[in-house]
């Protein structure tokens, strides 16, 4: 497989895949998390894959690792100080 050209797609698409994480959020945290540093995170990940698409087709394999760390850690930040 050639991650030169194909990398930037499997990172687009992981992307899009934790969209799914960062919208069911909304389910089970305060609604400031969920209207404004959820969304606000994720869409600067998205820009930076976007940006990154074709300069840096490598670095753009790991920002969905990188929006499903923050979604965990925010996860178990916010829901522990909720229980």
């Amino acid at each position: 497989m050639d991650l030169q050209r194909s990398g930037p797609w499997i990172g687009l698409g992981g992307m899009a895949t934790t969209l799914f994480l960062y919208a069911w959020s909304a389910i089970v945290l305060p609604q400031v998390v969920t209207l404004v540093f959820l969304p606000s995170v994720w869409l600067l990940l998205f820009a930076l894959t976007v940006a990154w698409l074709t300069r840096y087709p490598y670095r753009v394999l790991a920002l969905p690792f990188v929006a499903a760390a923050v979604w965990f850690v925010t996860m178990f930040t916010w829901v522990d100080r909720a229980a």
